[in-house]
């Protein structure tokens, strides 16, 4: 009989693979091409994830209507007033707060408008906070205390499908009366289907080490999360063709940005482009509408508010080149 170290390594590996997992969800079993990954060199070990990385795509491709339907979701609570309020825990939590963080700087809008709620607070962005998930009441609290109304939507984002604090955030939530999503990365129950206005599911498999949902689930729901706020945004009208026209020029980078689309769509040069963007407050967009229709910066302005943001509205066939 073989008793040697290796042999007996792998008879575990098998027994540990061959089980039935003692919990349903997605998120939390093992996963059989990983079951030796503690003993591969590092490149062995980064070709893995890599391999394991390729099923997050396709998996998003599946749930491309529950997308756009939350898209439409966002969309119509911007144009009523309201906001699109993310609410997680742990990673869900911390990529949530980061779309929202962003779309300031990318879309020029005000930070009331997308807001990231996590679970223990900002203390929970930079380290664990142990227990903060667990408790319904918490995350019902927190919508009394963000004044969430009919105008809104809330998102939940929780790759287990389970997390407490999300589900009692979004409970509450609809007893506001607000419209609710909720994103997880195991196969839904009937019962979210039923209650939630949108659940977005995609299954890209168990994790490269068990239940680091960080990692397949994490970068899955990063996905999910751009198209949700972009696509928003697009529909808002703040993209003309594919350019970020509502941005707001905070640092060096981003004031080059804001002069080189007006020189390119406005066939400007630098000088010219600086000169208008400033004449424009700033604003992208608000140049560009002053300079195709030669009115000054209230007339543009004003455009720009009976169009409700969109330049195409305004411009019809007209784009720069």
């Amino acid at each position: 009989m073989d008793s040697s170290p290796g042999r007996a390594v792998s008879q575990f590996s098998r027994v540990m693979t061959d089980k039935q997992p003692l919990d349903p969800r997605l998120t939390e079993q093992r996963n059989p091409a990983t079951s030796d990954i503690d003993r591969l060199s590092a490149l062995e070990i980064v070709r893995v994830i890599n391999d394991e990385d390729h099923r997050i795509a396709p998996a998003v491709a599946t749930q491309l209507e529950q997308v756009a339907r939350a898209v439409e979701l966002a969309e119509a609570a911007f144009r009523r007033g309201g906001r699109l309020i993310y609410v997680g825990a742990g990673t869900s939590g911390r990529l949530g707060v980061l779309d929202a963080s962003e779309m300031p700087p990318t879309y020029g809008t005000d930070p009331r408008m997308v807001q990231g709620v996590i679970a223990g607070g900002y203390d929970a962005l930079l380290k664990a906070v142990e227990g903060a998930e667990d408790s319904r009441e918490e995350g019902g609290r927190m919508m009394d205390e963000m004044n969430v109304t009919a105008d809104d939507f809330v998102f939940g984002i929780a790759a287990s499908g389970t997390t407490p604090y999300v589900h009692g955030a979004l409970t509450r939530a609809k007893q506001k009366g607000a419209r609710t999503g909720f994103l997880l990365c195991t196969p839904p129950d009937e019962w979210m289907l039923a209650v939630y206005d949108v659940v977005i599911a995609p299954l890209p498999g168990p994790e490269v080490v068990t239940g680091s949902t960080r990692m397949k689930a994490g970068t899955a729901t990063k996905l999910v999360l751009n198209m949700i706020s972009t696509g928003a945004m697009i529909r808002l009208g703040k993209v003309y063709g594919n350019l970020m026209v509502d941005l707001r020029a905070t640092n060096l980078k981003l004031q080059d940005r804001s002069e080189r689309i007006l020189m390119e769509t406005l066939d400007l040069d630098r000088a010219s482009a600086e000169a208008l963007l400033a004449a424009a407050g700033g604003s992208v967009k608000t140049a560009m509408v002053m300079h195709w229709c030669e009115v000054d910066f209230e007339h543009a302005t004003e455009l720009l508010r009976r169009s409700g943001g969109r330049l195409g509205e305004i411009l019809g066939g007209e784009r720069g080149r």
